[in-house]
């Protein structure tokens, strides 16, 4: 008899999460705005490799994937269905709209009710499901009144279209403006280790039980070689990158983590950051 396969599961290393206090997942997450072509515009060059990626996700314990209905357009949503479905028990997915994609490389705000809605009967079209477990509003509409958006956010809400709604780049006070027309559960801000703009939203957020899922979270600084993240990695035996997401994960306990590749062999990376644990000292000097 074959011996049965063991599987490593570094993602479960970074703890979980739970969204809106009935969706606990793995702070370890994946994001998929890489699986498209250069402008986050149309196929990935490797359609193959961009399905493996995402089944070598779900092996490696993640069990978070974020997408959007801007990413190709539509590109990311059609391939996480063709690699993952009939879906694993416990996966969630988290997908935007409020976006218009005019071309490679352009995004054009659109929170107009009938955009929205449109745009989510598309997801739920292409990730074949009945409801979204998370639907974000890709940014606020500054052409149109938030509350407006936000309205349009609880009604899909309240017709069983999306189980949770979050919001992304916005402020505090756009947090709790929102929340007087739908729960918020979840905050999808820039934010890594060189560019800490949004820590008061952090710490707003650990205080209020909601998640943190910065973007573009592999921004490591200036990568000097005599510098805290290089000098962190050489004792940890570990990359640059690997650092910064490992120090995102222990900043706070709010924090979902999202990195992005087209490459296995860069998700496995980027997963097993998972597992480093940086010491008081070093979250200290990379705080500085």
């Amino acid at each position: 008899m074959a011996p049965e396969r063991v599987t490593h599961t570094p993602a479960v290393a970074a703890g979980s999460i739970t969204l809106g206090g009935d969706l606990r997942v793995n702070r370890m997450g994946f994001g998929t705005m890489r699986l498209t072509g250069p402008g986050v515009w149309g196929p990935p060059k490797d359609r193959a490799e961009a399905v493996r990626v995402l089944q070598r996700a779900i092996e490696l314990g993640v069990d978070f994937i974020d997408t959007a209905d801007s990413y190709g357009p539509n590109v990311s949503e059609e391939i996480i269905a063709q690699a993952l479905y009939p879906y694993p028990l416990g996966l969630v997915i988290a997908t935007k709209g409020g976006f218009e994609r005019p071309g490679p490389g352009r995004w054009t705000e659109n929170g107009r009710p009938e955009h929205l809605r449109r745009q989510l009967q598309g997801s739920l079209r292409r990730l074949r499901r009945d409801r979204i477990d998370l639907y974000q509003l890709h940014r606020i509409d500054p052409k149109m009144p938030a509350d407006e958006q936000f309205e349009t956010l609880g009604e899909f809400r309240r017709e069983g279209l999306v189980r949770h709604v979050g919001l992304s780049e916005v402020s505090i006070q756009d947090v709790e403006r929102a929340s007087r027309f739908v729960p918020i559960v979840s905050v999808q801000n820039r934010y890594n280790v060189s560019d800490r703009k949004w820590d008061d939203l952090i710490d707003y957020c650990e205080r209020e039980a909601l998640a943190f899922i910065p973007w573009f979270p592999l921004s490591a600084g200036h990568l000097d070689e005599h510098g805290p993240l290089a000098r962190a990695a050489r004792r940890h035996g570990a990359t640059v990158y690997q650092i910064a997401l490992a120090w995102l994960l222990q900043r706070s306990s709010a924090m979902l983590v999202i990195p992005g590749t087209s490459s296995t062999a860069h998700l496995e990376e980027n997963v097993a950051a998972a597992e480093i644990r940086l010491s008081a000292e070093e979250m200290a000097e990379l705080g500085r």
